[in-house]
């Protein structure tokens, strides 16, 4: 009985020592987080161990090179740093991150086994400010013209916008690759009308790497357009004795200036008082002589525009005499008299044919009687009237 207490009691203290081993070894695992970071950023790389019996941490770089161990620096890379060592943590930072830090880094801890732990360091690439091609100043109205935007050098690849003004509009887009970055185009393409000289087209640059700062590039749109040309006059009922101005509004690009005044085809009479400012006649005293039509003309390199305002001069007596229209009132009276009277006819016409005197079959020769006693006989079926059948229209 004492030899099997013994033998018991013998694989009772290793069970209890190997349990309190596989704990600590547990706890002293190193523990690392994934970094991501902009190129041309910092990064920061922390490995900690909830319990460390004296035991020396080590960061590695993809390429298996030692970095730091503890305290002491490894690898001569003047971007590298240490920012605090102790015995449950190894942190050291790389400035000026490039691509090529992208990677696989581990941590061990040198323990009997060494016990590893691996943090990818993600490097963004940062999107070029972007350029729009395809565009030559001055576009004609018409032109069909293609806007390309282009970016590159961002990691992952970039998302490009276009906007016209403040409006987005759809754009078609192209990514190719180059080593760890990616070049993307996005094409617009337009017809160019006379609405779009100009609009600013707008090319946007949104990724990751730029979050609180987008970028992008504009275009301002310069089109070219033959004129458009219509006048405005500065009075109604122009009157003797008054001032008129008439004023030829051309909208063109390049602006047609200046603008050519005629009257009835031919040079204005009166220059007098017929004065051109700029796009503006201006005539003074109007008298009747001043009647006919004016014409303005306006041309650039594109083309040639007019337009044409009728004067017609009012005597200021017979306005101020002026009533009702009485002879567009007497058309209407005519009108309406006239309306009225076929009407009646046709009336009277309807009448006529449906109101009479009529005899029917038994009534025969009952009109010719001298008296009821004899209408009646000769009405009751008597042939011999038979020929006096009547029907009577008034």
């Amino acid at each position: 009985m004492l030899s099997i207490k013994s033998v018991c009691f013998f694989f009772i203290i290793p069970a209890a020592a190997y349990s309190t081993v596989k704990v600590r070894s547990q706890s002293q695992f190193p523990i690392v987080h994934n970094v991501t970071v902009t190129e041309g950023g910092t990064a920061n790389m922390t490995c900690r161990v909830e319990h460390n019996d004296n035991t020396s941490l080590q960061w590695s770089n993809p390429a298996q090179q030692t970095l730091f161990f503890g305290d002491k620096k490894a690898l001569r890379d003047n971007r590298i740093e240490l920012v605090r060592a102790s015995w449950q943590e190894l942190t050291i930072s790389i400035s000026e991150v490039t691509l090529q830090d992208e990677g696989l880094y581990t941590c061990s801890l040198f323990t009997m086994p060494i016990k590893t732990a691996k943090a990818y360091l993600t490097v963004l690439g940062v999107p070029e400010m972007p350029e729009i091609d395809g565009l030559t100043k001055p576009v004609k109205e018409g032109d069909h013209v293609t806007l390309t935007c282009i970016t590159s050098g961002s990691k992952p690849a970039a998302e490009i916008r276009w906007f016209r003004n403040e409006k987005e509009i759809k754009g078609a887009k192209e990514v190719n690759a180059s080593g760890k970055t990616f070049t993307v185009k996005s094409s617009v393409q337009l017809q160019v009308d006379r609405d779009d000289d100009g609009v600013a087209y707008t090319c946007r640059v949104d990724h990751v790497a730029l979050a609180l700062s987008p970028q992008q590039a504009t275009e301002v749109l310069e089109v070219h357009y033959a004129p458009r040309v219509e006048i405005t006059h500065s009075a109604v009922h122009p009157q003797e004795g008054d001032y008129l101005k008439l004023e030829c509004v051309s909208k063109g690009n390049p602006s047609p200036d200046p603008v050519l005044w005629t009257k009835d085809g031919s040079e204005l009479p009166d220059i007098d008082r017929m004065i051109v400012e700029g796009r503006e006649l201006t005539i003074t005293s109007l008298n009747k002589t001043d009647n006919g039509t004016y014409r303005c003309e306006a041309s650039n390199h594109l083309g040639t525009s007019s337009a044409e305002y009728v004067l017609y001069v009012y005597d200021p007596n017979a306005l101020e005499q002026r009533g009702p229209d009485h002879a567009l009132i007497g058309g209407v009276v005519a009108v309406v008299v006239f309306v009225t009277l076929c009407l009646i006819i046709v009336l009277g016409r309807y009448l006529a044919r449906h109101k009479g005197t009529y005899l029917t079959n038994e009534a025969k020769g009952a009109d010719d009687a001298p008296d009821a006693d004899t209408a009646i006989i000769n009405a009751d079926g008597n042939h011999a009237h038979a020929e006096e059948k009547k029907e009577y229209f008034i």
